[in-house]
């Protein structure tokens, strides 16, 4: 820790994240500043952030489409990315929906859902219990339930065919490319959450393999993929059941792929 805590200025603020390698030192500090309560505490972050720990384990907290959640040590940070997929969903889900959020991490998309759709009731779950603590965090204020388990294990047996949106943030990195991530990924986030076996689409597969019995009649899965990954994916809500379909942003170079459960 700095020995100069009250001497901790805005520009020394800046100066200290800029030479740790922080690109964008001056929104940083911004928001360092802005959330700590003490100058004791400002520079507690500020050596936090220089050391590489996320910005967002720093803070407590990020917003993602519009939503602020706390985001504990450990735990997956929800990425700008994954708000295509927030988007998509959002387009599927009509007031009074029954959702799901399987692979959940903090619930950024069960809460996104909640806070933008009048009425949905939300379910969501994780292997990982520090992501089921912090999901509970953001969720239950929302009216939301968390569960703590593997994909669909824990969830309750009332839910089976009558979930209207199943939204699924899965690991779809390919084992060999985990070493590709940037550091602040692979240090201080769960290897489980990033890494989705040898082609990426492991729990994937999984959740496509036993998600038509959970959706409702006209009910949607969508989960998030590398554009490179849409046909093994899609592949594989056919053979789930499902009627497969895709959407790309080119922006962000991110798919989703959406399975939809047939009326009959």
């Amino acid at each position: 820790m700095s020995p100069h805590a009250s001497l901790l200025s805005p520009t020394a603020l800046i100066t200290q994240l800029r030479q740790a390698g922080c690109v964008f030192a001056e929104e940083e500090a911004e928001l360092i500043t802005a959330t700590a309560r003490t100058p004791h505490e400002l520079v507690r972050m500020a050596d936090a952030r220089s050391t590489g720990l996320p910005l967002e384990h720093v803070l407590g907290w990020t917003r993602f489409h519009g939503v602020r959640l706390v985001v504990e040590p450990g735990v997956f940070v929800p990425r700008p990315r994954t708000e295509f997929l927030a988007e998509q969903a959002l387009a599927l889900t009509r007031p009074q929906a029954l959702v799901v959020d399987l692979c959940c991490g903090t619930a950024a998309l069960g809460a996104v859902l909640a806070t933008h759709r009048q009425g949905v009731r939300v379910h969501a779950a994780d292997i990982d219990a520090a992501s089921v603590r912090c999901a509970r965090r953001n969720l239950t204020p929302l009216g939301g339930q968390v569960h703590h388990g593997d994909l669909f294990d824990p969830l309750p047996p009332a839910l089976l065919g009558r979930v209207d949106v199943l939204v699924v943030n899965a690991p779809y990195v390919p084992t060999r490319e985990i070493g590709l991530l940037p550091a602040e990924m692979r240090e201080h986030e769960s290897q489980r959450s990033l890494d989705g076996g040898p082609d990426g689409l492991d729990v994937v597969r999984r959740v496509a393999a036993r998600a038509r019995v959970w959706l409702a009649p006209r009910g949607h899965l969508l989960v998030q993929a590398h554009p490179d990954q849409v046909a093994q994916a899609c592949d594989a809500f056919t053979r789930g059941g499902l009627v497969a379909t895709s959407v790309t942003c080119q922006d962000t170079d991110t798919s989703v792929v959406v399975g939809r459960r047939p009326p009959a």
